[in-house]
């Protein structure tokens, strides 16, 4: 198993080794008020995937302080005795989700 993530690490590394190669050719980005940039195409690409993966995180970062605020405050909720019996029957295993029952986007 080492050997094949090894492997398809080099694959995928290969791969974009060879799309950085075929697109040296010079991209011009045109920003406001006349300012432009001019760089190879694979730099241009590059950037605009940076800047969208930081844009995904800073627009994840909110949630994640609410989830990181709510797992704290049920931390400190728990009971503290942890050979305690619990005060209520142990919960039914959740239904199975089936097709007709997913609600989503």
């Amino acid at each position: 198993m080492k050997y094949f993530l090894w492997l398809l690490k080099a694959a995928i590394f290969f791969t974009l080794f060879a799309f950085a190669l075929n697109n040296q050719q010079d991209a011009t980005v045109h920003f406001f008020f006349g300012t432009s940039w001019t760089a190879p195409l694979v730099l241009v690409v590059l950037a605009a995937f940076a800047l969208g993966l930081i844009v995904g995180v800073l627009g994840m970062v909110p949630r994640w302080l609410k989830h990181r605020n709510a797992a704290r405050s049920t931390q400190v909720t728990a009971p503290a005795a942890e050979g305690a019996a619990p005060a209520t029957a142990p919960k039914a295993p959740p239904s199975p989700i089936l097709p007709g029952d997913v609600h989503g986007i």
